[in-house]
């Protein structure tokens, strides 16, 4: 099980039981306002939940959608990931969703980070990217926050509950992110 420690967050695999806290806010129409599912039904919370399950058995392992626990609540806030989509060329993109109880406490851009640290430590990935949808002005300061660069707008690029939305692109290359100031390292474990 992968498991990624930061100073207040545990990202971890999903486990079955995890759907209700997945269900909590992937049914929050305020909460998936900028991205391409929900709300959700509670069986579509269950089918997420088992096919994150179902990623722990990939060899080698190319998916990494992992669970976001607050240490000290020790409560499931939220699902992130961090996706190879280009193996040959080292590239991999990084997501993440937060209950909106615990928006604007710096629980987004923590977890951002240790996606970033997973792709370029452990992985060994070459460039890291997200997109937001161009409206969604709070994950746009997530990722200029850990050092992504805009690297355009792509315009059109998505079909989202009966419209066509722009999405803003980010990035970050594995030599600026060695070159970042010294910063708190997460601890990588397996369970």
């Amino acid at each position: 099980m992968e498991v990624i420690s930061t100073r207040r967050l545990i990202l971890r695999d999903f486990e079955r039981e995890d759907w209700k806290s997945v269900h909590d806010y992937a049914s929050d129409p305020e909460v998936v306002r900028y991205v391409e599912f929900g709300p959700n039904s509670e069986e579509e919370s269950r089918i997420f939940t088992e096919k994150a399950l179902q990623q722990k058995s990939e060899r080698p392992r190319k998916n990494f959608t992992l669970a976001i626990v607050a240490k000290v609540q020790n409560a499931l806030i939220g699902g992130c990931g961090l996706y190879v989509s280009n193996p040959k060329n080292r590239e991999g993109y990084i997501g993440y969703v937060l209950n909106r109880n615990f928006w604007g406490q710096g629980y987004a851009t923590e977890a951002a980070k240790g996606l970033q640290e997973l792709g370029f430590n452990k992985l060994k990935l070459h460039r890291i990217f997200a997109t937001c949808d161009a409206k969604n002005i709070a994950s746009a300061h997530v990722l200029e926050k850990i050092d992504m660069r805009q690297e355009g707008r792509l315009r059109e690029n998505g079909w989202v509950r009966g419209k066509w939305r722009d999405s803003l692109l980010y990035a970050i290359l594995e030599q600026e992110w060695t070159m970042l100031e010294p910063r708190e390292i997460s601890q990588f474990g397996n369970r």
